[in-house]
Formats: structure tokens, sequence, C-alpha cells
């Protein structure tokens, strides 16, 4: 869990690990974003679903939930989802309609990281989040999530 605000709590699947391990490609992580997004909002938890989307950084995907859930919580939803994206043979809304880049998808790839990270939330799982925040040289704040 990165954020709590505004009757929403913003949670950080962390994918790989930021600036160790390669990003997922931008073709896998979309795939995963179109079966994740469908498997969510289909779900026990639907009616708290509100965004679920890749991270700008390509490290992981951002799921945003009403509701009170805890880490443990999201952890056995997204190993739920995960097991059922590696049943998919396709990614669902690929078309020039349905999606502003349909031609940038893969599946194979998709189903490798969802492997990866299936493992990782079910053998290795550890949560931890920074909360960083930075002050800019204007005096903005940058704030992770």
């Amino acid at each position: 869990m990165s954020r709590e605000d505004k009757g929403f709590t913003t949670f950080d699947l962390r994918i790989t690990e930021p600036n160790k391990e390669p990003a997922v490609a931008p073709a896998a992580i979309h795939s995963m974003e179109h079966l994740m997004a469908t498997w969510f909002r289909n779900s026990q938890v639907k009616d708290d679903v509100v965004y679920v989307g890749p991270m700008g950084c390509l490290t992981g995907m951002y799921i945003i939930m009403t509701g009170s859930y805890t880490v443990e919580d999201m952890r056995q939803l997204t190993i739920k989802c995960l097991e059922w994206i590696l049943t998919q043979t396709e990614v669902p809304a690929t078309t020039p309609e349905t999606c502003g880049n349909y031609l940038l998808h893969d599946l194979p790839m998709c189903h490798w990281e969802c492997r990866r990270y299936l493992d990782r939330l079910k053998n290795y799982f550890h949560s931890e989040y920074t909360k960083l925040q930075i002050m800019l040289n204007d005096g903005r704040i940058f704030a992770d999530a």
C-alpha cells in the first residue's frame, strides 16, 4: 500500500525492483493492464475498483480501491488475478475500436512476467514503501505515488 487518502487506497504492485532489474517491456505491461483490469473489474471486489493501470516507470501496476483492504488482501487478490491471467489465450479489447494502441501487446511476455511475479508473491513476498518526498528547487514537493 502506498497511499490512503480521500477515501481511496493506492496499492503499488512492484513487478520488478526499480533501478535494479529491467522494467517490464511496454507491450507486456500493456497486455497485463488489459488482463488485470478485466479480472479486477469482474471480481468479487469489482464495486471497489477505481483504477488499474501501469506505472509510468514500467516497474509495476497501480490499483486504486475504495473500501478497506489490507496489503494481505491485495496480495491474495493479485495472486488469484495472476493465476487467471496465466490461463488466458488472448488479451481482451485489442482492436482499433477498443484500444488506443492495439498493436502494442505481447501475451507470451506478459505470461512470463506474471509467472515471475506470482512466484515472488507466493514465496518471497515483502511489503515496504518508502513514501519518498523530495523538495524541488522551486519549493514544490515531488511525492512518489
